[in-house]
């Protein structure tokens, strides 16, 4: 088969649903064919890692240590597959490689202009990427909307693609936002209609237009983009506001938008046995309610813990439970009372001394009063300092990221490796690690969740910088908050867990299982803490 193309751009506003439109149509290629996910950024940091989550969101990280979007999630979740960090294409990726380029004379004397040298090479870094993923169908997700200056190389770029493509190679669609002011109760399709203008006049024309909004397009609506978008009718789809992103295939399917992306691209039609299994889980009654409190830093933007958000639906509907999350403010002093409303927590991550003192604080009420609790990553290291401060006596306990002066109390300290470093950007220690056990509860919920290999490890995803220091470690060992599990190539605490007979679920962790939950597959920490929450 040759190499398909498909390209998601949108307009209006960011955060309207690309990247859930670019995984809910590989989703109905990846039961047979191999789909390659790449995301077109604007922005010119090289990857989204030092950028605060209220800007950007949360920064998913991927098995070879790649720190990129968190569309990137959605894509592996979608997609059953993981993906790579070269398919997370930055502007300074693009100038990066035109400047290596230039140095090494490749140009030969010319004078290196946007177009065509600029544009030429991000066509060439798509199709390496797309060799080097081994794809059959590549879905590629454009940053932001096509009104954003910083998208205009790369829409220049797939024009020339697209000319040189293959008609039933290539399929553009493009995602819009319908609004419906509340004094006229009417969809308004006038920003739709401008924003394909738009396009045709930077010589793309697309052909599928995809209209997210709160409610179903009406008949009149979807005759007027039509009209204006100069497509059939029938290539106009609708996505309204929906519960559950899972259902958007199943929405889509209904449309018969899989038989049209099917047949426009000349691939043979199949339907997607995976749909079924997907509604069957969905569509599983969910009667009791489980409230769950996320004690958060970064309270702008619920983003910022997305995939955090996504384990817990994923185990809300394996488990037949309707999951409600209370986010709690770090920040203000209202923790405990909110707490006291909820059945279990969740410390996640995060970094700097933002409201530190006030989630250890929190932390005492819930390990007293037996109150399920889930840490990752920061959440390790604070349930290890409260831990030490109030049980084993060592009241100065801090972490050296927030006092470097707490030296020789410093219960988490810097990682060896991190000593030495000096740029902030992509030098954490990052992506898949293995840890080996010592047997506990977490090792029968990976065992129970079919991810204990044979050997007795578990693998998942690391992004930090500091550690339970090694010396402080030791006291761990001989407590009720056991060290179970530690890294397999140098010993580093990755896991701790309280004794049972103590506490019905008091487990940390230093990665991040919440990047390889899936609703097949839901995280087992996360699984073990709901449990224990309906128990």
């Amino acid at each position: 088969m040759r190499k398909k193309y498909i390209i998601v751009t949108g307009w209006v506003i960011s955060g309207i649903g690309k990247w859930v439109t670019t995984a809910s149509t590989g989703f109905f290629f990846s039961e047979k064919y191999n789909v390659c996910p790449i995301k077109l950024d604007g922005y010119l940091n090289i990857d989204p890692g030092t950028m605060n989550p209220h800007e950007h969101g949360e920064v998913f990280v991927l098995s070879d240590g790649a720190e990129v979007d968190m569309d990137f999630g959605h894509y592996e979740r979608f997609l059953w597959s993981e993906c790579s960090g070269v398919q997370s294409i930055s502007m300074w990726k693009i100038f990066a490689g035109i400047l290596e380029k230039e140095r090494r004379g490749d140009f030969l004397g010319k004078t290196v202009q946007m177009i065509p040298h600029v544009t030429e090479y991000i066509n060439e870094r798509l199709e390496a990427i797309f060799d080097q993923m081994g794809g059959e169908i590549c879905m590629i997700e454009v940053w932001g909307t096509v009104w954003d200056i910083e998208v205009e190389l790369y829409l220049e770029a797939i024009r020339q693609m697209r000319r040189k493509k293959k008609t039933e190679d290539f399929l553009h669609i493009h995602i819009t936002y319908i609004p419906t002011p509340g004094w006229v109760d009417e969809q308004k399709t006038k920003p739709t209609q401008q924003s394909v203008s738009l396009l045709q006049s930077k010589g793309l024309f697309p052909d599928v237009i995809m209209v997210r909004g709160e409610k179903v397009l009406t008949k009149a609506s979807r005759e007027k983009i039509a009209l204006f978008g100069n497509l059939r009718e029938d290539r106009v789809f609708s996505i309204p506001d929906v519960e559950s992103i899972y259902t958007i295939p199943r929405l889509l399917e209904k449309q018969k938008f899989n038989k049209l992306v099917f047949g426009k691209l000349g691939i043979p039609f199949h339907e997607s046995k995976k749909i079924e299994t997907w509604e069957g889980t969905l569509l599983a009654p969910q009667e009791k309610v489980i409230k769950i409190g996320l004690i958060w830093k970064y309270t702008a933007l619920e983003d910022s813990y997305s995939s955090v958000v996504e384990a817990l639906k994923h185990v809300g509907h394996r488990l037949g439970v309707q999951v409600e999350i209370s986010f709690i403010d770090t920040r203000k002093k209202h923790g405990i009372e909110k707490v006291k409303k909820c059945d279990g927590c969740i410390i996640p991550w995060g970094f700097w001394d933002t409201a530190i003192e006030n989630i250890i604080e929190t932390l005492t009420y819930i390990r007293e009063n037996g109150i399920p609790c889930l840490g990752i990553c920061l959440g390790l290291q604070l349930m290890t300092i409260e831990f030490m401060r109030n049980i084993l006596w060592v009241p100065e306990a801090k972490s050296l990221e927030f006092d470097r002066d707490c030296s020789p109390h410093d219960v988490i300290t810097l990682l060896d490796s991190q000593k030495d470093v000096v740029n902030l950007g992509g030098t954490m220690r990052l992506g898949k690690q293995a840890s080996i056990l010592k047997p506990w509860i977490i090792e029968s919920l990976y065992e129970a969740g079919g991810r204990l290999t044979p050997s007795g490890a578990i693998f998942e995803r690391f992004r930090h910088r500091y550690e339970v220091h090694p010396k402080y470690a030791k006291k761990l060992t001989k407590s009720s908050l056991h060290i179970s599990w530690v890294s397999q190539k140098k010993w580093i605490v990755q896991f701790i867990e309280m004794d049972p007979k103590v506490h019905p679920y008091y487990t940390a962790t230093q990665s991040h299982p919440e990047l390889t939950s899936n609703l097949e597959s839901p995280a087992p920490l996360f699984m073990g803490l709901v449990q224990a929450c309906i128990k």
